[in-house]
């Protein structure tokens, strides 16, 4: 089993950056897609972006594209998401997530850190 620790969330003004990180735990990290997906109020849990196992390729929501950007530490087990001119849109918790299969779909992922609420004020 995969063992996610978000953190990094907090309160950051339109425009800013701010950077979570994932950290994991288990034997196998290297051998999974890592994601990041988040849930505002009142809205479904949506994808935003992910990376594959070796961090040679990465996924971005048309949403986010050009903002964020993910990136992967297989030696610390960490992987990280890198927010940039951000939106009051953007406001939402946000999930770290682990597949062993599969880059898009909420179901392709079999473990799920807690979450790291981020919100971005006007």
């Amino acid at each position: 089993q995969v063992q996610l620790l978000e953190s990094g969330g907090g309160l950051v003004q339109a425009g800013g950056s701010l950077r979570l990180s994932c950290a994991a735990s288990g034997r196998t990290f290297s051998a999974y897609v890592m994601g990041w997906f988040r849930q505002a109020p009142g809205k479904e849990r949506e994808f935003v972006a992910a990376i594959s196992q070796g961090g040679a390729t990465t996924y971005y929501a048309a949403s986010v594209k050009g903002r964020f950007t993910i990136s992967r530490d297989n030696a610390k087990s960490t992987v990280d998401l890198l927010m940039n001119s951000l939106r009051p849109e953007d406001t939402a918790v946000y999930y770290c997530a682990a597949s062993g299969l599969g880059y898009y779909k909420e179901t392709s992922y079999a473990y799920w850190g807690q979450g790291t609420q981020v919100t971005v004020s006007s």
